[in-house]
């Protein structure tokens, strides 16, 4: 067995192909005794990378491509995707099934402070849908849990978060107004490393991109019931029936696909939002990003 040190920048359920990796025993079929550790943010993930504390860490390849457009000589690479669709979910009090993104120029919204790129991607699929996002004043950033709490108390129209608050707050009464998801591809979460660690340990990371590999393949096939059974010890804190219903809307929303590699037309809508949004000012390219010795044809082995 290999032991590596693997980062998580912090717990969410939409990161489920890596927790079922490690409960399913996916990277220890590999060979791999993994040994997961909470950094609290993204950034203090590759921290931990750079530093030489941990191994690999998963994240949002935007994190290797922001480096990248700053430093052409960044060591960080993503590898091993796991998620491809953006998991935020707008939410509103009531149904509105003819709700369109022109509706959020007048509209009082709550964006999560926690993390930039749901905010990015909106602001992208504003400017698509041909809105111009500095012309809609009513867009207040602000963390996930006051966003909710804004949203039930009227003081907000809506409410940008992910699961499991969205299946809480549809139990107060609040509805799916969009998902992000729905606009297709995006590279939301990947594996990465610099690629110092990378040439020292190879053969490991392959075979930990089995092991997601498996995870996903896995993910495709059982019932969900058996997917929070597996999610459930790394979710305490979290009830079971909405831990479910999170469950059941991300596969839904085909959240979890079943490969590793990582497609460029999902690396460069990120890269477009990026740009849109004045996080960087050039695309530094699917090559420069993207460590392709780690993916793998047929990664589920």
């Amino acid at each position: 067995m290999t032991r590596l040190v693997l980062i998580e920048p912090f717990r969410a359920v939409f990161y489920a192909p890596y927790y079922v990796a490690l409960e399913g025993g996916c990277f220890a079929q590999e060979g791999i005794e993994m040994v997961l550790e909470t950094a609290g943010t993204p950034d203090a993930a590759a921290g931990r990378l750079l530093d030489g504390t941990a191994d690999l860490a998963w994240s949002g390849p935007m994190r290797p491509m922001l480096e990248r457009a700053r430093n052409p000589d960044s060591p960080l690479r993503s590898f091993g995707a796991a998620v491809m669709r953006d998991p935020f979910l707008l939410m509103g009090m009531g149904a509105r099934p003819d709700f369109r993104l022109a509706d959020l120029a007048t509209l009082r919204v709550a964006i999560p402070s926690e993390v930039p790129t749901p905010w990015w991607c909106l602001n992208h699929d504003l400017r698509l849908a041909g809105i111009d996002p500095e012309a809609c004043p009513g867009h207040v950033r602000m963390p996930m849990p006051e966003g909710a709490a804004a949203l039930l108390e009227g003081r907000v129209d809506a409410v940008m978060l992910f699961e499991p608050m969205a299946a809480a707050l549809e139990e107060a009464g609040a509805s799916q107004w969009y998902a992000a998801a729905s606009r297709g591809p995006t590279a939301y979460s990947a594996l990465y490393a610099t690629t110092t660690r990378i040439a020292e340990r190879h053969a490991a990371f392959t075979a930990v991109v089995r092991g997601l590999g498996r995870a996903l393949a896995w993910l495709q096939t059982v019932e969900e019931a058996e997917v929070c059974a597996l999610l459930a010890p790394r979710f305490a804190d979290v009830a079971p029936r909405h831990l479910a219903r999170a469950v059941a809307r991300y596969r839904g929303l085909g959240l979890w696909d079943g490969t590793t590699h990582l497609p460029a037309p999902a690396l460069d809508w990120l890269a477009a939002a990026m740009v849109s949004a004045g996080a960087m000012t050039h695309h530094p390219g699917y090559e420069s990003c993207i460590d392709r010795s780690l993916d793998l044809v047929n990664p589920r082995g």
